[in-house]
């Protein structure tokens, strides 16, 4: 494994108050489209607002709007993770 990859963490590790930038999505057409239709792309800052409990969705601040997503799409959406300022 590179080093890129080690420094990536699937979305739905973060915890609340957290932030990550995304590098990658990972999924097929369908999944990829709605992402980015949502403003879920490579170079977006992302805030961890809440987490559900029992692997529920997280919620999530995008470009000022909040979002909540599955856990199943959240593991999917790879990001680097960064301080808050």
């Amino acid at each position: 494994m590179g080093k890129r990859e080690k420094d990536l963490i699937p979305v739905s590790w973060l915890k609340e108050g957290e932030y990550g930038i995304i590098e990658f999505i990972r999924g097929d057409h369908k999944i990829l489209r709605r992402l980015l239709d949502m403003g879920l792309t490579p170079g977006t800052r992302v805030y961890i607002l809440r987490r559900a409990p029992l692997n529920g969705p997280i919620e999530i601040v995008v470009r000022g709007s909040r979002l909540a997503i599955g856990q199943d799409i959240a593991s999917n959406v790879f990001i680097k993770r960064v301080d808050s300022g």
